[in-house]
């Protein structure tokens, strides 16, 4: 039987947003998705690797990831900054919850993942200028994490 593949952090964000209350289990992915429509009613959470750095002795991570909390009004070229805004703060009140250290499941094929902290490491920030008109905040979050055993 063929071993499962190692986890990324992606993946693991991926299933830690979903998991949490408030937030589409269907609005998280790494990109966008093209239709707007799609997610218009809830917003959407788009995650990005952005570096870090590993453990030099134990199997720890420790990278940096970028959230983006985006959201559209297709009736309006008004950006709904307020839905927006709504995401982005159940994530970073979930990163001091008291329920952060847990195993999460990884999809079918990978090992599952521990995470065992997640916290800003800036201010969320308005990013300005979407020609659509979409709001769009982001934050840089430090995670730590590992393979669960």
């Amino acid at each position: 039987m063929p071993q499962p593949y190692q986890p990324n952090v992606e993946l693991l964000m991926v299933a830690w947003l979903r998991s949490l209350p408030g937030i589409p289990p269907d609005g998280v992915a790494t990109s966008l998705p093209g239709d707007p429509a799609a997610w218009a009613a809830l917003g959407f959470v788009q995650v990005t690797s952005v570096g870090g750095s590993p453990a030099v002795h134990t199997p720890l991570r420790n990278p940096v990831v970028q959230l983006d909390c985006w959201a559209n009004n297709p009736n309006s070229q008004k950006p709904p900054w307020g839905k927006a805004s709504a995401l982005m703060e159940t994530i970073v009140a979930a990163c001091y919850a008291n329920n952060q250290q847990r195993v999460l499941t990884m999809p079918e094929g990978f090992s599952n993942a521990r995470l065992l902290a997640v916290y800003p490491l800036i201010e969320p920030r308005r990013v300005l200028g979407d020609e659509a008109s979409f709001a769009r905040l982001s934050v840089d979050l430090s995670v730590t994490w590992s393979v669960a055993a």
